[in-house]
């Protein structure tokens, strides 16, 4: 099989190679592994990373051979965050990070970690369990009775009545002894109604019903109709209740649950085609929701549990082989935090969002603590660890002051951070007036991020093409010219970075992808038909720009 990244870019761990078919030409095959090209004398912190799966790392095939040949350091997106890692019953799956840490440690690689804490790809399902409501003891509710036996005349709801002179009516000493209601046949009667409902209850009907022969009825309560389903054209299929002729029968219809929008309290019987019902007495009870909510408290203090329990887990089995990490991911909003100029957080009505529960001035300090004792707690060396504030969008002036705002919040209250991982969302532009404005933001970008002082890392770095009418370029349509140009501005990108973030705050450029994706963001194109990886003009840029040239 060809594979055209060629043997040079392939680590030949596991006696994995890669054999061009003979007679094929493999375009800048005289270059070396990109990280080979940094130049290490000027620029000793410089690192260059890829972002991959760790499905695709742990496989040891292209996609590893690629990223262990080319580059200093691994990230794995979101497939090392707790919402892969935990389900929703809090079991927490830690073997492919094993494998991958054990194989980076063979091979001494580094990993850049997965967010720690952010509001996507969290745990929502175990953390909706851990913070459901409490099960309480509770007493059941008597609603209504009505006594039809001391009753001289109905009042109640009637929807249909009896044919003829059949009509729904009290009947005087009916058993000799006692009045009853007469629901006769074909009618539809609420035989007890006006009773307030709850939505959650679980409600039980009791009655005492005497027909002269076998009889059944159907029951509806609150607007649902008690079914057994529905038949093959969809329609519901009633459930018949069957009175049994001699006597007074004791009826208790149990289970049953208000319609989702009812409003009003009222049980119905009706489909006695065949004799009358007489009724004399009912009785409503419901069973309240035998839950509450947590207390605000409570749901802190699991919060925090949770917290720990992640922490504890995911440091105990990266045990201080992972250095760097992205705390916190993307937990700035776009409205404006009440009183400042500055965005807020993000917060959630339906959702569980870490900050919402530990206050905002709180998120930070607290994840930071927990994290950083676990780290040590399982051997990690403290003095090497390495905290980062991800964000995108800094390349807008109010979200990079809302950062830096957040920033001094949170290390006012203890929090620990070291670097800010800035997301890149680039562009080159065949439109000049656009290119230029395009590398004028990027370099005001790389200016304030360095005017802090933290450590800088530029993920994302993904650079897509578009015309000059602004439509994208992609991969299968884009021509050596346009490569080239596109190749040119990623050099642009890593000298700027270079130059402007100083040698000792330089965390690295982390790639997005490392091949092309549907668009020509890679330093490999890839064959359509034998899916193999083909260096691009942006394989030569990097390493050029990375050497100084």
């Amino acid at each position: 099989m060809l594979l055209a990244v060629s043997c040079a870019d392939y680590n030949e761990t596991n006696n994995f190679k890669a054999d061009a078919a003979s007679g094929y030409e493999i375009p800048y095959k005289d270059l070396d592994p990109v990280k080979s090209y940094i130049n290490r004398d000027k620029y000793p912190n410089m690192t260059l990373g890829a972002t991959l799966k760790v499905a695709d790392f742990n496989k040891q095939a292209l996609e590893h051979a690629a990223a262990v040949t080319n580059f200093d350091n691994f990230a794995f997106g979101n497939t090392l965050m707790p919402g892969t890692i935990i389900n929703e019953k809090g079991v927490m799956n830690f073997l492919s990070m094993m494998d991958l840490l054990g194989h980076v440690e063979e091979i001494g690689g580094e990993v850049f970690g997965s967010p720690i804490f952010a509001n996507a790809n969290q745990p929502d399902g175990w953390l909706s369990m851990l913070t459901a409501p409490v099960e309480i003891k509770v007493e059941p509710v008597e609603d209504k009775y009505v006594d039809y036996t001391t009753m001289d005349e109905f009042t109640g709801t009637i929807v249909k009545n009896g044919s003829g002179k059949n009509k729904t009516a009290i009947v005087k000493n009916y058993d000799g002894d006692a009045n009853a209601l007469k629901v006769p046949k074909r009618a539809r009667v609420y035989i007890v109604e006006g009773f307030d409902l709850d939505p959650k209850g679980n409600y039980t009907v009791t009655f005492y019903a005497q027909v002269d022969k076998d009889e059944t009825i159907i029951c509806t309560f609150a607007d649902s109709l008690q079914n057994t389903g529905k038949d093959s054209d969809g329609k519901l299929i009633s459930k018949k209740y069957a009175i049994k002729a001699g006597g007074w029968k004791k009826m208790n219809i149990e289970d049953l649950k208000p319609a989702e929008n009812a409003t009003a309290g009222y049980f119905m019987i009706e489909g006695n085609l065949n004799a009358d019902v007489y009724i004399k007495e009912v009785k409503v009870v419901h069973n309240p929701d035998n839950h509450r909510p947590q207390t605000e408290q409570e749901v802190k203090d699991t919060i925090n549990y949770a917290i720990n329990t992640w922490c504890e887990n995911l440091m105990k089995y990266n045990a201080g082989r992972i250095k760097s990490f992205d705390l916190i991911d993307e937990a700035i909003d776009t409205k404006t935090l009440e009183g400042t100029d500055y965005f807020d957080l993000k917060h959630s009505s339906d959702k569980i969002f870490w900050q919402d529960i530990l206050g905002s001035d709180q998120y930070a300090p607290v994840v930071s603590k927990v994290a950083a004792a676990a780290y040590e707690k399982h051997g990690g060396d403290p003095a090497a660890l390495k905290f980062f504030i991800s964000e995108s969008g800094l390349d807008v002036e109010k979200k990079f002051n809302s950062l830096k705002y957040w920033m001094k919040v949170w290390e006012d209250n203890g929090a620990k951070i070291d670097g800010i991982n800035a997301k890149l969302n680039l562009f080159y532009s065949e439109d000049a007036a656009t290119q230029a404005e395009t590398e004028a933001t990027l370099n005001t970008l790389l200016e304030n991020l360095a005017k802090t002082g933290k450590l800088i890392r530029l993920s994302n770095f993904d650079i897509k093409y578009k015309n000059a009418e602004g439509s994208n370029v992609s991969a299968k349509d884009i021509t050596e010219e346009q490569r080239q140009k596109l190749a040119n501005f990623y050099g642009y990108v890593l000298k700027k970075y270079m130059e402007t973030i100083p040698n000792e705050n330089q965390a690295g450029i982390c790639k997005g992808n490392m091949a092309d994706t549907s668009d020509p963001v890679g330093l490999w194109s890839v064959n359509p038909d034998s899916k193999d990886w083909v260096r691009t003009a942006t394989y030569e840029a990097f390493c050029n720009a990375l050497s100084g040239k």
